[in-house]
């Protein structure tokens, strides 16, 4: 696996390296021991399954409040999603900034999420999957969130979405100095 720093501290495009023959090919997807050697959270508790019918569905931009803050790893297995990670951690130097990948099931990215780090998608295709591994069990009371369209992230979304939850579409608006 390769690990390439994005523009935030705690977001990381995950790359698989596959070994090729007649066959096809074989690579790692998960390593306890490369994702702590590269200073990344290894203890992950937790799969979870994002499946969504609609090109065009929106989910997000969801994170978990502290104690309980998690890290997230995330992959397309099917189809193709716009991934946005926006950076809410008031000590953070690119505290309201965000990163988007396109992760599909053709690129067989991933993108790691660190703490305090929201994150979100849009579908890009029909059938779209996604399979988190998450570092913390979810607890509701700590479940947070931020309007995908806030104008204080200023977040570039390929498209707008078809299909979103009322508590997704209606999270109030974000005051600077708001910590995750």
């Amino acid at each position: 696996m390769r690990f390439e720093p994005t523009k935030i501290h705690g977001v990381v495009r995950v790359e698989l390296e596959p070994i090729t023959d007649d066959r096809g090919f074989f690579a790692r997807a998960w390593c306890r021991e490369e994702f702590a050697a590269a200073g990344l959270v290894s203890d992950l508790l937790q799969c979870n399954i994002s499946y969504n019918t609609r090109l065009g569905t929106l989910r997000g931009m969801h994170y978990q409040a502290d104690p309980h803050g998690e890290v997230k790893l995330v992959r397309a297995t099917r189809g193709a999603v716009y991934d946005v990670a926006l950076d809410l951690r008031l000590d953070s130097p690119t505290y309201l900034q965000w990163h988007a990948e396109e992760l599909s099931a053709d690129n067989r990215r991933a993108l790691y999420i660190g703490a305090g780090i929201a994150h979100g998608f849009i579908t890009l295709t029909d059938d779209a999957e996604l399979f988190y591994q998450m570092s913390t069990q979810y607890v509701a009371e700590k479940s947070r969130g931020v309007r995908w369209n806030d104008p204080a992230f200023g977040i570039d979304w390929p498209a707008e979405p078809i299909v979103i939850s009322d508590r997704d579409g209606s999270y109030p608006d974000f005051a600077a100095g708001e910590q995750a």
